[in-house]
């Protein structure tokens, strides 16, 4: 089977390539997948550069999410769940990553049967943006309805998927973009509030916002100096969540920020948040999921594809500004 592979960390178009790889047999509790498509995110190619919060053995492939067809299932897989059987269409969570190649063996709880009526491209990014976005919202910060949650990277793929989910559960959103041309686009879209941080200080307008309150909850990707203003703009007693590193570079705190107004600021990471939660917790997020996903929440758009032979240009795609939507890798087919 062929399979995107690196020997090195560096640059993605430099040490990616594809390699025919021996087909594996699936273990006690493990299936075999066939896949089908598997998006290039930013967390792949971070992992690919060595600059992942978690860093696999070497050689490598990367993939932390994708969709595809059960196809063979290990002993005593009826024992462990019995919805997955061969032919059945599933949402593949590969934890470790691994999902950018033709075939992939994983433990039955990584994956997640999907409804016929959702589209490959949505299911091959089921979990990565749409989980992040509703688990950080709805569950970990709860935003109330009515309240405003400010976040940074809204144009982003996840950032327009929270602002939606800010319509749909009645919470306001305000929208910190770098750009004054993804500013247009969000205040055209009709945002509730956007901030762009090249011609704006944040702190400043936030207070005009909110009437000089400031904001009781707020998620940062960025870090930096943003994620510094990001903090000062809470309100007494707010909550932050960081979960990414856009800028690479670190936070550095005045202790007086948290300490004045008792201020919470907290790191998020699916990848640790996921494991640590009960099935019944889990098979709970997955239905909302699918829920949000029809109603159009949750949905990602997707732009151009590759077979897995061009996965230079899908990663020179993935990075270049312009694009639009999520480049996917075309694996297999139905």
């Amino acid at each position: 089977m062929k399979a995107a592979v690196f020997d090195r960390f560096g640059e993605p178009r430099d040490v990616l390539e594809v390699r025919d790889l021996p087909e594996m047999e699936p273990g006690p509790g493990q299936v075999r997948v066939r896949m089908l498509a598997s998006p290039v995110n930013p967390s792949d190619l971070l992992v690919v550069r060595g600059q992942y919060g978690r860093l696999p053995a070497l050689p490598a492939t990367p993939g932390f999410e994708g969709v595809g067809i059960v196809e063979q299932t290990g002993p005593g897989f009826l024992k462990v769940l019995r919805g997955l059987r061969p032919g059945r269409r599933v949402a593949v969570l590969n934890a470790k990553g691994g999902n950018w190649q033709e075939k992939v063996i994983l433990p039955a709880r990584q994956l997640v049967p999907v409804p016929p009526d959702l589209p490959d491209d949505q299911v091959a990014s089921f979990f990565v943006n749409p989980a992040a976005a509703l688990v950080m919202t709805r569950w970990v910060l709860r935003v109330r309805s009515g309240s405003w949650l400010l976040q940074t990277a809204a144009g982003s793929a996840l950032g327009r998927m929270v602002d939606r989910l800010g319509r749909f559960y009645g919470f306001r959103i305000i929208n910190v973009v770098r750009r004054r041309q993804q500013a247009d686009e969000l205040i055209k879209a009709g945002c509730d509030a956007v901030i762009c941080t090249t011609d704006e200080v944040m702190e400043e307008r936030v207070l005009a916002i909110t009437g000089g309150a400031g904001v009781p909850y707020a998620i940062d990707a960025v870090g930096g100096a943003t994620a510094l203003s990001v903090l000062r703009s809470l309100a007494p007693s707010g909550r932050m969540l960081v979960y990414g590193t856009l800028s690479m570079e670190p936070i550095t705190l005045d202790p007086r920020s948290l300490i004045g107004g008792q201020k919470q600021l907290e790191g998020f990471w699916l990848s640790e948040w996921a494991p640590r939660q009960r099935i019944l917790t889990m098979l709970k997020l997955f239905r909302t999921t699918i829920k949000l996903m029809r109603a159009g929440i949750l949905t990602t758009p997707t732009g151009n594809s590759y077979p897995l032979d061009e996965i230079r240009a899908a990663v020179d795609e993935a990075e270049s500004p312009g694009k639009q939507g999520k480049v996917l890798l075309r694996i297999g087919r139905s």
